[in-house]
């Protein structure tokens, strides 16, 4: 118990339940020769499973989402005499084409939304590229072809789907609106209020209530003090990314560069 209890202390409580998962996971490569490869992780859980395999040291992983900037990817874990280079990862792209003007107005959320009406998990859906005719879809193989035959409207827009290879894949990679920010200190609550142009008192409510992540880690304290590179999100409010801090101002206030995602 004491081991498991050490583990813990490095991830936050709702996080228990994935790092159980993840920790019988690596055991088995290790000691029983097993593979296993997983559905799709977001970055939080893609570094949990990264900080226990180094824990362990006893076995390999590779993580592939299907482009250079992929945020979700499969993760296979496997003993560690394993080569893991030419490993079916089973990461398959669709491309999602709409045959009338309205899809210039279908967003990320439209998609998803899309998906998981026909009973499709969030855990076997990628990243979604948006393009002005459709998108690019990052699916488990195991759900592809399922979702290739049922998936025909997007926000009552009728849509057209086709596998494609992730040689095709066309990945959009997020813009950042940049703003300048002059904040008191790098607490938390603070540069959020300015980036979200909410004030303190409103910002308080839900990160208290953990609507916030920060690196994609539940974070529930408003003082919690951010640095150069964190990825902040709010739900309901879009993320943004702490870009630099670029030193004091001659009133003693810190300056921040931030970008938002557009």
């Amino acid at each position: 118990m004491n081991a498991k209890s050490n583990i813990y202390d490095h991830f936050h409580p709702d996080e228990r339940a994935f790092v159980d998962r993840v920790d019988e996971w690596i055991e088995r490569a290790a000691q029983q020769h097993e593979w296993k490869r997983t559905d799709y992780l977001d970055p939080r859980q893609i570094e949990i499973v990264r900080s226990l395999a180094n824990r362990n040291g006893r076995v390999e992983i590779r993580f592939e989402g299907g482009g250079s900037h992929a945020e979700r990817k499969r993760a296979l874990i496997a003993p560690d005499y394993a080569y893991l280079d030419d490993e079916p990862m089973g990461v398959q792209a669709i491309a999602v084409t709409a045959d009338s003007q309205g899809h210039l107005e279908l967003d990320h959320g439209d998609y998803l939304g899309a998906l998981l009406g026909l009973g499709v998990k969030r855990d076997l859906i990628g990243d979604i590229h948006v393009h002005e005719d459709g998108c690019h879809v990052l699916v488990t193989e195991e759900i592809a072809d399922y979702i290739n035959i049922h998936l025909r409207q997007v926000h009552r827009i009728h849509v057209l789907t086709e596998l494609i290879p992730l040689s095709a894949l066309r990945e959009v990679v997020p813009k950042l609106e940049e703003m300048s920010l002059s904040v008191a200190s790098l607490r938390l609550d603070g540069i959020a209020s300015d980036a979200y142009r909410i004030s303190r008192t409103r910002i308080v409510d839900p990160i208290r209530a953990g609507r916030c992540r920060v690196n994609w880690k539940v974070v529930e304290d408003p003082s919690a003090m951010l640095k150069a590179g964190d990825m902040i999100s709010i739900k309901g409010l879009g993320r943004f990314k702490v870009m630099e801090i670029e030193g004091m101002t001659k009133k003693g206030r810190v300056r921040v560069l931030i970008g938002k995602f557009i």
